[in-house]
């Protein structure tokens, strides 16, 4: 494969696939308008964050696969790339533990005023009066706002210096999850305006979508206790900056800042933000995957992709349709012989049934194998006889959506 680093990354990531036979260019000075003209060719592309617009991905001539090496996936037009079959993934909770320690270390910057007794002894000043007025953070309750990896992780270093953490009660929440969020100790509360209204310390861990983007607004400011704390190093995108001025003038919000809602895109820029000035506001330049350990983490994931890839398996997707699509699951169980599935494929052609996704699967020993086949339409008893009746297929069942 032809690969194109648009953003920098482990060396040893680039040097690992070279061994593997892949062509790698690394090409880190690449913005999102450069990228239009520079995709051509190239299989892969490999970002972190350069943003990959509707108008890179029409340009592409070669491109499959899109790895962003890091979680989230708002830098990608991930619906662009579905539009023309190029696969999005990326690499979650890698950097996990990384942005749980900036989490941690906003935090505590902020109960102990770190900055501010920095900047004051550099400026010459010995103030031990006035910096030693803090509330410290034992026994205070942290809420926490998405409980994935990162969420979890900083959860599990708040319990560990004596914090009460809450979470918030999901029907949907996968088993393993849940599980882990119990032993943990969290308590789960019934929505967002109990968590807000029970905490002192509030964590946002949730990606940037359109239920999320701007959830800081007025009315989740209001609900926050006067003087609490709010820490933000997931996305910029979940506040609303004018609102969130006003609540630090009005009820002494105090604001732990890894984001920003108006960020530059580049690593280095003039950056005149009045909220990152505000002198309730610890700010860090959006740095919370940016450890050594992370970045090769990472490194490792944006490999294991590629390698998957080259093998046929598709890793941490984001923009493929769910598992099972459709109105009826054909399995045909049939012997691995050429042109057996071609003959299958003609049979639903000529029934006007249209494939939605499939999946063949070898047994051990290379004789039989199963095709699982969403279909939109009818599957009446004759098509099964007629799929049945080919040659080399041993059994055929159906099974509708509805009973899947």
């Amino acid at each position: 494969m032809r690969i194109l680093f648009a953003d920098e990354i482990d060396r040893s990531t680039v040097a690992e696939l070279q061994e593997h036979g892949h062509t790698c260019t690394m090409e880190a000075g690449l913005g999102s308008d450069d990228l239009p003209d520079r995709i051509t060719g190239f299989h892969a592309l490999i970002v972190r964050s350069t943003r990959v617009t509707r108008k890179t991905i029409e340009a592409a001539d070669a491109l499959e696969l899109i790895v962003r090496a890091g979680a989230g996936t708002n830098t990608i037009d991930t619906q662009a790339a579905a539009e023309l079959g190029i696969y999005v993934t990326n690499v979650p909770g890698r950097n996990a533990i990384a942005v749980a320690e900036l989490t941690i270390g906003l935090l505590l910057a902020i109960d102990r005023r770190i900055a501010d007794n920095v900047a004051a002894l550099r400026a010459g000043t010995w103030n031990k009066k006035e910096f030693s007025r803090a509330e410290g953070l034992y026994g205070k309750t942290l809420g926490i706002v998405g409980l994935g990896d990162i969420g979890l992780a900083v959860a599990e270093r708040c319990i560990a210096l004596g914090l009460v953490v809450l979470g918030l009660q999901r029907p949907d929440r996968r088993p393993d999850r849940e599980q882990q969020i119990r032993a943990l100790g969290i308590r789960l509360v019934e929505d967002m305006d109990q968590l807000l209204a029970s905490s002192d310390i509030v964590s946002l861990h949730v990606p940037a979508t359109d239920h999320t983007r701007g959830m800081v607004d007025r009315r989740f400011l209001g609900l926050m206790r006067p003087g609490a704390v709010l820490l933000n190093t997931s996305r910029g995108e979940l506040l609303d900056g004018p609102a969130l001025l006003e609540a630090l003038e009005t009820r002494g919000l105090r604001v732990g800042l890894d984001v920003f809602p108006d960020e530059p895109t580049t690593g280095v820029a003039e950056y005149d933000s009045e909220l990152a000035r505000h002198p309730n506001v610890v700010g860090t330049h959006h740095i919370g995957a940016s450890t050594e350990q992370a970045q090769l983490a990472i490194a490792r994931g944006v490999v294991e992709i590629i390698e998957a890839f080259g093998q046929g398996e598709i890793v941490n997707c984001v923009n493929l349709a769910p598992t099972r699509l459709g109105t009826c699951t054909l399995h045909v169980r049939h012997f691995d012989r050429v042109g057996v599935l071609a003959s299958v494929f003609d049979v639903l052609r000529r029934a006007n049934l249209n494939v939605e996704q499939m999946e063949n699967r070898i047994f051990v020993g290379g004789l039989a194998a199963v095709a699982t086949i969403d279909v939109v339409g009818e599957v009446s008893a004759e098509l099964l006889g007629s799929l049945a009746a080919l040659p080399h297929v041993i059994h055929v069942s159906a099974l509708p959506e509805e009973a899947g």
